[in-house]
């Protein structure tokens, strides 16, 4: 599907490679893309509601994506040595509008980037269409949280709502460590110092090291990428911080496998033990269509780590037991399990009954379930 060249789309105060960068961004803007995927031979392409949309403008040359190339890194002091670079994550800032972060790469020579978009104002819970107990995660004052999830699903914006609700209610130092910082956070209630990986310190680790020692209360980390990270991640909590961060797994089972597996064999009793002892919930996240056909809304898993939840993390034979677990745990302690999750969304009108059986755990089970209520 292509889409109509006639979007308003003029800028002012710019050269002609700024101005045809910046009207595709101003494209992404008015149609509400959440990416715009920039690469020589092919026109730019908008990601709006999960489907690829080409705008009707020519098919790029190299020498415009060389061009915006330019004027992202413009403050990167990155221009010079711009041949040298093969991967490379970075932001930018439509001031007043939106930030974009950036991933740039070579794709048969050529210099490619896709933007995702970043809101400039912070989500609110109930702005993201997440249930009240999630709100319940920006309550706990040491241990690990866990949002996960596919690529694309909402794990930041649901991570800058939680830091966002702290940094309302409480008095806190808190440490974010991103790459690249997306959403800013301004000082309320709490002192925020946010590092990007590349411009504010050189990778994840280090900065997880430092911010031991920069008197933290919260400390999030943008993913968790590594054994070192997740070792340090989980001496944080084990030490009386909280720690928030990212892995993308689909449910609560698997982040705990995911975590696990990264360990060598003979570490991996005694992982299972810090994780049951320190990790205090997971938040697994899928978008979905909505009914009406106007844009998505989030299916969601949560887990909580009760007494019985710890022993399933610890013993290897009870973990499959996780999701039967979050499904009895609903009215005590507010768990919920993707599929009953679905079946709200479904009865609520939100999704169809396609959509639902689709993203279901068990589709089988899901179709049963439904109709024995």
């Amino acid at each position: 599907m292509l889409i109509d060249k006639s979007l308003d789309l003029a800028t002012e105060g710019t050269d002609m490679e700024q101005e045809q960068f910046l009207r595709y961004l101003h494209g992404a803007l008015q149609l509400n893309a959440s990416d715009i995927h920039i690469k020589v031979g092919s026109p730019p392409l908008y990601r709006i509601r999960k489907e690829l949309k080409g705008a009707r403008e020519e098919p790029l040359k190299p020498q415009d994506t060389l061009d915006a190339a330019r004027y992202i890194l413009k403050d990167d002091n990155l221009i010079a040595h711009l041949d040298e670079i093969k991967d490379y994550d970075t932001s930018f800032s439509l001031p007043g509008k939106c930030r974009f972060r950036v991933n740039m790469f070579r794709q048969r020579g050529s210099i490619s980037m896709v933007l995702r978009m970043i809101p400039d104002k912070i989500p609110a819970f109930d702005e993201l269409l997440l249930p009240p107990q999630v709100k319940d995660l920006a309550d706990y004052t040491r241990g690990l949280v866990l949002v996960t999830g596919a690529a694309g699903t909402g794990k930041s914006s649901t991570l800058a709502a939680i830091i966002n609700h702290i940094n309302q209610t409480r008095a806190t130092h808190i440490v974010t460590i991103e790459d690249p910082v997306e959403f800013l956070h301004k000082d309320r209630r709490s002192s925020i110092s946010q590092r990007e990986v590349g411009t504010d310190t050189v990778d994840f680790n280090k900065a997880l090291r430092a911010a031991l020692r920069q008197d933290p209360d919260v400390i999030l980390v943008g993913e968790m990428r590594d054994l070192e990270t997740i070792d340090i991640a989980l001496k944080a909590a084990e030490t009386g911080h909280m720690v928030y961060s990212t892995v993308h797994t689909p449910d609560a089972a698997k982040t705990v496998g995911r975590l696990i597996a990264v360990f060598p064999p003979a570490e991996q009793e005694m992982v299972r033990i810090r994780l049951g002892e320190n990790l205090r919930a997971t938040l697994s996240q899928r978008l979905l269509p909505r009914a009406d056909g106007n844009g998505m809304v989030v299916g969601i898993e949560l887990m909580k780590v009760t007494g019985t939840m710890e022993d399933a993390i610890k013993d290897p034979a009870l973990t499959p037991s996780m999701k039967d677990i979050i499904e009895r745990s609903r009215e005590q302690y507010g768990m919920v399990s993707f599929d009953q999750y679905l079946t709200d969304l479904y009865r609520g009108e939100l999704i169809t009954f396609d959509t639902a059986k689709r993203a279901a755990t068990s589709p089988g089970d899901f179709e049963r379930a439904l109709h024995f209520e």
